[in-house]
């Protein structure tokens, strides 16, 4: 579990995992980064009070060096892929493990079940679950079981993560979609069941949503720089979405009215999604929701425009 600023969520994370059924003793492996909470102080306590639990140091703070150092720290032949603010159902480990040997996979991984518990946190939860929202990647809102590019944390086999190298640490985000990417390329089997359902709690303020967005879309432009053959449709159309709004804004402030019915278009897409998605939200959380695919769209798609040369060089 690569943590930092988990200090609220850290203890019951570690909990759902130490409560798993798995028939083989396991262990967990905290790789604590530099935080602004008492994170570090809740991972030592955790350690102290369970033989199971170890903690090792992630200096960077980077989540794929956590990843390295806690893989490199572990002794199992699974790697169980855990976020601190992730809550893993029971049977989950037992039922991945299961599923590595039925099919041969070198990862399985399921279903992001966003929930939230304010307002705000229940629209993003419904607009993560939306193909409006974040395309058809099916560890988002589902669907049948089957190899796929990518999976929402994931239960590797040990050796072939070693042969892929690892997590790459120059990836701040999405290098979960890269290492998966290199798995594959090298004839692995990434496999997504929707028997396994994790828990996931999404950030709570429009700013936090937006930074994150923002960040998933330049670092996925990193990938595809990276890995070309990796680009899907549904990565394009946010960006597509970014420039036909602003060119039918700059069109209609200029005068040319007719402008205006691409960002028009584009918002009864949106209410019309949200009448759809929200349907059995509370009224605050389903006010939220146009707004929330806006940010979702706008932010990955202004990510992915402008990111940076200079970050597919790193490393």
């Amino acid at each position: 579990m690569p943590i930092r600023n988990e200090g609220g969520h850290l203890a019951s994370s570690v909990a759902a995992v130490l409560a798993q059924d798995y028939p083989v003793g396991f262990e967990v492996v905290l790789a604590v980064g530099p935080s602004a909470d008492d994170t570090a102080a809740v991972a030592a306590r955790l350690a102290a009070g369970d033989p199971r639990v170890r903690v090792v140091g992630n200096p960077s703070g980077a989540t794929a060096a956590g990843l390295n150092r806690a893989i490199a720290a572990a002794r199992g032949e699974i790697i169980v892929r855990v976020d601190g603010h992730a809550t893993l159902p029971p049977g989950y480990v037992r039922r991945a493990v299961e599923l590595l040997d039925e099919t041969g996979a070198v990862n399985v991984g399921g279903v992001m079940g966003a929930e939230g518990t304010t307002p705000f946190e229940q629209a993003v939860a419904a607009a993560m679950s939306s193909r409006f929202g974040v395309g058809d990647a099916r560890f988002h809102y589902g669907g049948r079981p089957g190899p796929v590019d990518s999976v929402y944390l994931g239960v590797f086999r040990r050796d072939a993560l070693a042969a892929a190298g690892g997590f790459d640490e120059a990836f701040v985000r999405t290098q979960d979609a890269e290492l998966n990417h290199r798995l594959r390329a090298a004839g692995g089997i990434v496999w997504f069941s929707p028997e396994l359902r994790v828990t996931y709690r999404p950030r709570g303020t429009m700013a936090g949503l937006a930074r994150q967005y923002f960040d998933y879309g330049r670092w996925r432009r990193v990938v595809v720089r990276r890995h070309p053959e990796s680009l899907r449709w549904r990565q394009v159309v946010a960006p597509l979405a970014v420039v036909a709004n602003v060119s039918g804004l700059a069109l209609g402030i200029s005068g040319r009215r007719l402008g205006l019915l691409l960002p028009g278009t584009y918002l009864a897409a949106v209410l019309g999604a949200s009448a759809v998605a929200g349907r059995q939200l509370p009224p605050a959380a389903l006010a939220r929701l146009p707004g929330v695919f806006a940010v979702l769209h706008h932010a990955w798609g202004a990510g992915f425009l402008t990111s940076p040369r200079r970050l597919a060089s790193r490393g």
